[in-house]
């Protein structure tokens, strides 16, 4: 006989693939939810069908935006003519949240990986190019994960684009800040020193 009634194992196998969401949390937040009182529940539910509902990709940049284009891409304080290639929506986020950028934002939506299936074609490389030449863009910058796939698609798009007036650069890659030699690996340290600028 199982424990929990049909309803919480559902809930709990719905919540269990989220991502970081393990079995047990899953059935912590599905008991948490039976116990909460149901206004709480009904919007927590509202939210969640309106954040599905309502929030899409923007058509420029594939961002997350309720309109379109997104406010990134409408504001006429940022430079249109450098654009930051990421790879995921949350990348953008998380650049855009560090106030270090000011230009506009290009979302892969990946990077290649022949063997998981996942080719140029996939990816929004041909949206790209026709910001390229619809806005005179004049650099485009990389921030694209160090892994094989991301090198390889900075590689990649680099090829690509060497056509195009414009500079291609890629973030520079090093010591995180705060730790120490003893806790970075060898690859971290060799583009360390290849990215060294004078100071």
């Amino acid at each position: 006989m199982p424990l929990l009634p049909e309803p919480v194992q559902h809930l709990s196998a719905c919540l269990a693939q989220l991502p970081g969401i393990g079995p047990r949390s899953a059935d912590r937040l599905a008991l948490h939810i039976v116990q909460t009182d149901p206004a709480h529940v009904r919007q927590l539910a509202a939210a969640l069908t309106a954040v599905r509902e309502k929030v899409s990709f923007c058509r420029d940049c594939g961002g997350f935006t309720e309109s379109q284009p997104c406010p990134l891409c409408q504001d006429p304080r940022r430079d249109a003519s450098c654009v930051c290639v990421v790879e995921r929506p949350t990348d953008l986020i998380t650049l855009e949240k560090s106030g270090a950028f000011r230009g506009r934002y290009h979302v892969l939506g990946g990077k290649l990986s022949p063997l998981n299936g996942v080719e140029p074609e996939d990816l929004r490389i041909a949206a790209l190019e026709h910001r390229v030449d619809r806005d005179a863009v004049s650099e485009i910058i990389l921030a694209l994960g160090s892994d094989v796939e991301g090198d390889a698609t900075a590689n990649y798009l680099a090829r690509r684009l060497s056509s195009k007036p414009l500079k291609v650069t890629r973030l520079a890659q090093g010591l995180p800040v705060g730790s120490g030699l003893d806790y970075t690996d060898e690859v971290t340290l060799e583009r360390a020193l290849a990215g060294r600028r004078p100071i």
